[in-house]
């Protein structure tokens, strides 16, 4: 479903980068700050709410079974990042991960192979 969406998403807003669609979508940090209260970051949330929500349950699931995102969550989480945190970055690599293949018209292949 979420494959679906995010075709329909690349050929209708015309993105030049994974970045633009990533933004558009919501999935950049923004600060949130007034006078001397430093906020924390947070995802934007811009953009669709059932797409990110998809995403949000397609980045749980890769998180354990895509081997490049495996690798990218690990990172996080041995940088003290919290899960939410890690979970948005997924998000934000699956988005990233549609736009090559939307863009480059090949078949996704993982850089890093998990041992069985």
């Amino acid at each position: 479903m979420v494959s679906l969406r995010m075709v329909a998403l690349y050929h209708s807003k015309h993105f030049t980068s994974a970045s633009q669609m990533a933004a558009y979508l919501g999935l950049v940090p923004k600060k949130r700050e007034s006078g001397k209260h430093k906020g924390k970051a947070m995802l934007s949330k811009q953009g669709s709410s059932v797409i990110r929500a998809k995403l949000y349950m397609a980045a749980v699931v890769a998180k354990t079974w895509n081997p490049d995102i495996n690798a990218h969550y690990r990172r996080l989480k041995a940088r003290n990042k919290t899960e939410m945190q890690t979970i948005g970055a997924a998000m934000r690599r699956l988005v990233q991960i549609c736009f090559g293949v939307l863009k480059h018209q090949c078949e996704y292949q993982a850089k890093i192979t998990i041992a069985a």
